[in-house]
């Protein structure tokens, strides 16, 4: 049974202990003899690094010295950060697995990213919807919301089907039926050596307390 340390990164306006602690990810990976790595996106916490920083660099610093090699997971805007860093240096990396993540190499729905910052720097909050989910969420974990809007607004190309083609390790990706960030089939398809697990009736804020996502994904790890 493998023991390498395992990563794992948030999704935006959240935190490690909302994504992965509070949902029993932490406790259930740990019970399996595995070292949990909390990696925090740029932007959020309370000392958070700059919100423009590449959030594959923060990934990449959360990784261990000296060579050895970590299993991660990532959800949502915590997947791409980890997909950009496994593209960027997959030697880092043994399994990877990411859930809530649509076809990176479509970008950003724009106009949903738009109501989304929007809601999180305006004075009143959304009426309804992800931006306000969203909105609730970043401040309900001690979120600057301000900060995490600037997060959201940083450029940053969408992944070409080249760079994804780097990232030959196993990849198992997790997405909702339901899930707003659309279909997987161009990531799965340009990652040499990925799995598409779907979740029936799973919207995205639903995957990482979906006990079957949990399951699918402590079992692919440890193989």
């Amino acid at each position: 049974m493998p023991h390498e340390p395992v990563l794992m990164v948030h999704g935006v306006g959240s935190s490690f202990d909302h994504n992965w602690r509070a949902t029993g990810w932490v406790d259930i990976l740990e019970g399996e003899g595995r070292d949990v790595i909390g990696v925090t996106l740029p932007g959020h916490g309370v000392d958070f690094v700059s919100p423009s920083e590449d959030p594959a660099d923060a990934v990449l610093r959360g990784c261990p010295s000296g060579g050895k090699q970590v299993d991660a997971v990532g959800f949502s805007a915590g997947g791409h950060a980890l997909l950009r860093a496994a593209a960027r240096c997959p030697a880092a990396f043994r399994r990877i697995a990411v859930l809530g993540v649509g076809d990176p190499t479509e970008g950003d729905n724009g106009a949903q990213l738009g109501d989304i910052v929007d809601g999180l720097e305006a004075d009143e909050e959304p009426s309804s919807g992800t931006a306000r989910t969203i909105r609730r969420l970043a401040v309900g974990v001690g979120n600057d919301r301000f900060a995490v809007a600037r997060f959201l607004r940083a450029e940053r190309p969408p992944l070409s089907v080249e760079e994804l083609a780097e990232i030959r390790l196993p990849a198992l990706v997790v997405l909702g039926e339901n899930d707003f960030a659309g279909t997987a089939a161009g990531l799965v398809g340009a990652l040499p050596a990925a799995t598409l697990v779907t979740l029936p009736r799973t919207d995205h804020f639903a995957t990482p307390t979906n006990f079957h996502a949990i399951e699918t994904v402590v079992r692919f790890l440890a193989e």
